[in-house]
């Protein structure tokens, strides 16, 4: 992997996370975000080189995002996706200056809840032919 890879390893089966994805890709022009799911190994393999980042737990309540060699986990992932994406999304990293502990409550109060609000799927999801090559499994 290099430095300037940028991965955010999400929860496949969940609807949210899957819009997450969805939306990253209509907006990140550029197409330099690459999305693996938790569910298979090579996310784990992944998580495996960021291990004193703590990204090895199998949390599927948590987004973990890489990009440039750090490593942002929860709010934090989210925020600096939006910044990543550019356009007018960035403007929302603004809320980085809001405590971390403020915006996980939040954060954790969705990802607890969002198979109930959001619906899961059985399977995780299998990426159409035109985007397949910014999926790592």
């Amino acid at each position: 992997m290099s430095h300037s890879d940028k991965i955010l390893l999400f929860d496949g089966v969940c609807n949210l996370c899957n819009g997450l994805v969805r939306f990253i890709i209509k907006k990140d022009r550029r197409a330099g975000i690459k999305f693996t799911p938790l569910q298979v190994a090579e996310a784990q393999r992944i998580a495996s080189l960021y291990v004193k980042f703590d990204l090895v737990r199998n949390d599927l309540e948590t987004v973990k995002y890489i990009s440039n060699d750090k490593t942002y986990l929860k709010s934090s992932a989210v925020l600096h996706i939006l910044k990543d994406i550019g356009g007018g999304w960035q403007i929302f990293y603004g809320l980085i200056i809001i405590p971390k502990s403020l915006r996980d409550f939040f954060y954790d109060l969705v990802a607890r809840s969002r198979y109930r609000i959001f619906g899961k799927r059985e399977t995780c999801m299998v990426p159409a032919h035109e985007i397949k090559e910014r999926f790592i499994f």
